[in-house]
């Protein structure tokens, strides 16, 4: 939240969740009634077909991008307003609304900062639509109809652009209003926009073409645009019936078809029981809130569960509606509590779903962390409200006493219901270091790699030809004088970064992997060199082999 524009670019678990949702079971219908708010306003936009088209085309002509908004801003508004500071950026589009860029400046002070902009700049900026047609649906509201009357937005919408395994995807996204717009707390049933926690399961998702894909939680869309690229057909959850009108506009406005997406109403797996999909993702509702009348559940982060009871059942229960060779991805947090690590608790949690499953820990926070990030979250400050930040507080830090949390973890879950009776995939690491977005290919090529690993038994391993793959380094630490090195180290340019350190023999053997040989030949060779004979170096190298290739950092030829 707080950002010029939305850059597919960023990880983290700040922006929380998703939401869940009263809505339509399907997407093809025409139009929306907005829904009258209490404060008299449309409370969702209108998918009014024409008037959409009308939209997306002003804001192509207007430049509405990415790039065009932070060349108009300037790089210290722009690096400002993702502090979530708006005066410079309020002073810079102010200037540029009597040039060239009137049209952007304009659109970035009505549907990103959230002041009042003249309906003659209005309607300039949006020539085909006018503040007319964006009054109909529901995006502004207006004072009058004379030319300095002030125009004020309803919503909040901003250009997006991502990069992820299928390429670069640009789309406008429509949301609430945050409060950097409104000056005040987040309404409980808030529709969430873009932020690192959507860009990071987006850029992490395999997207390699598949028939049927569920959206679990599906807020304002992006996860179900994201999908809409790759699979033939995609249905979208959740629980909040603001956020499927919201995914529905921004679907329309994408120009996705409407019998390619499927909006459907409930909680969790509830709408799609008895189905099957190739791929499901979900930014799903996982932030530990305190069950507590005096603490604000928010629809877009908060499941309305103990603890980290949706993240757990969620992970145990999805393998009901994966296809065989489907893949889950999602996001989530779960509790480390006292005298026990991580990866126990959510190791229990793959063991009771039968799937493949690989945990990447990407953050862990301590409990006051953990308050801190997610009251603000909320809109409450301590300079705001001390009062109510005091009390949210404690009533965080009671919560994780009384099941003995000493730390709450964020990371990527990936899952996927085995297509035969290999061996299964079970992973949990923690990687805390910088990633080499997108993730996506580098999930799907491990995925792979375990399979083939799980057909090879060692002596058939041994009759295989390996590559270094084009990314991986090697350095060498050698004390002056000494002719053999210390420490070799194998580094991972892209992907998860990785960098494993190996002894003289594997590294013999990763540098003798060019294709040409067998790894039995490049053994041999290694025994006769190092006068230890091949069964020594194979018992000794052929473990490191199995997770180089599990890594991504050796390939079959």
């Amino acid at each position: 939240m707080g950002s010029t524009a939305v850059r597919g670019t960023s990880c983290g678990g700040r922006e929380g969740a998703r939401r869940r949702g009263r809505g339509e079971r399907g997407g093809g219908e025409a139009a929306r009634v907005g829904r009258v708010g209490e404060d008299g306003g449309v409370d969702v936009p209108v998918t009014e077909p024409g008037l959409v088209d009308a939209l997306r085309a002003d804001l192509e002509d207007a430049g509405y991008g990415v790039e065009h908004v932070e060349r108009v801003l300037g790089p210290v508004a722009a690096a400002a307003l993702h502090r979530e500071e708006t005066v410079p950026a309020l002073r810079t589009s102010a200037a540029a609304l009597t040039g060239d860029d009137a049209a952007v400046a304009a659109l970035v002070r009505l549907f990103v900062l959230g002041t009042g902009v003249p309906r003659r700049l209005v309607d300039a900026a949006l020539p085909r639509l006018g503040a007319d047609g964006a009054e109909h649906l529901g995006l502004v509201v207006a004072a009058g109809a004379g030319d300095d009357d002030e125009v004020r937005a309803l919503v909040d919408l901003r250009p997006y652009a991502a990069t992820d395994g299928h390429g670069e995807a640009t789309w406008w996204l429509a949301s609430d209003l945050g409060e950097l717009a409104t000056g005040g707390a987040l309404r409980t049933d808030h529709v969430l926009g873009v932020g690192g926690a959507s860009t990071t399961l987006a850029q992490v998702t395999v997207r390699d073409e598949r028939a049927r894909a569920l959206d679990l939680g599906t807020g304002c869309g992006v996860q179900a645009l994201h999908a809409a690229r790759h699979v033939r057909h995609v249905t979208a959850t959740d629980i909040s019936a603001r956020a499927l009108a919201f995914a529905r506009f921004n679907a329309t406005l994408a120009g996705v078809p409407a019998d390619r997406l499927a909006l459907r109403e409930g909680s969790m797996l509830e709408p799609v029981v008895g189905e099957a999909f190739d791929l499901v993702v979900s930014n799903p509702p996982f932030v530990i809130t305190p069950r507590r009348a005096d603490v604000p559940a928010y629809e877009y982060r908060d499941g309305g569960r103990a603890g980290d009871d949706l993240v757990r059942d969620l992970v145990v229960g999805v393998g009901a509606v994966l296809a065989p060779g489907g893949v889950a991805q999602l996001l989530g947090n779960w509790e480390v509590r006292r005298g026990a690590d991580w990866h126990e608790r959510v190791g229990e949690w793959l063991d009771a779903s039968g799937l493949d499953g690989w945990v990447v820990q990407r953050e862990l926070l301590d409990p006051a962390q953990y308050a801190e990030t997610w009251i603000r979250d909320g809109g409450t400050t301590p300079e705001r409200d001390p009062a109510g930040w005091a009390t949210r507080y404690g009533a965080w830090l009671d919560d994780f006493a009384s099941r003995d949390v000493e730390a709450v973890g964020f990371g990527i879950v990936t899952l996927r219901r085995p297509a035969d009776d290999r061996a299964r995939l079970r992973r949990l690491e923690e990687v805390t270091g910088t990633v080499r977005q997108p993730l996506g290919p580098a999930v799907a090529a491990a995925l792979a790699a375990h399979d083939w690993l799980a057909a090879r038994d060692d002596e058939a391993l041994t009759r295989e030809r390996l590559v270094v793959a084009a990314d991986v380094t090697e350095e060498r630490y050698l004390t002056p004088g000494d002719v053999d090195p210390q420490v070799v180290l194998l580094r991972q340019g892209g992907g998860f970064g990785r960098t494993v350190q190996v002894g003289t023999a594997a590294a013999g053997l990763v540098g003798a992997c060019d294709g040409e040989l067998t790894v039995g030949q490049v053994v041999g060779a290694l025994g006769a060199l190092l006068d230890v004979g091949a069964d020594a170096v194979a018992a000794d190298v052929l473990p490191t082999v199995r997770g180089l290739v599990a890594d991504g950092l050796l390939l079959p030829a």
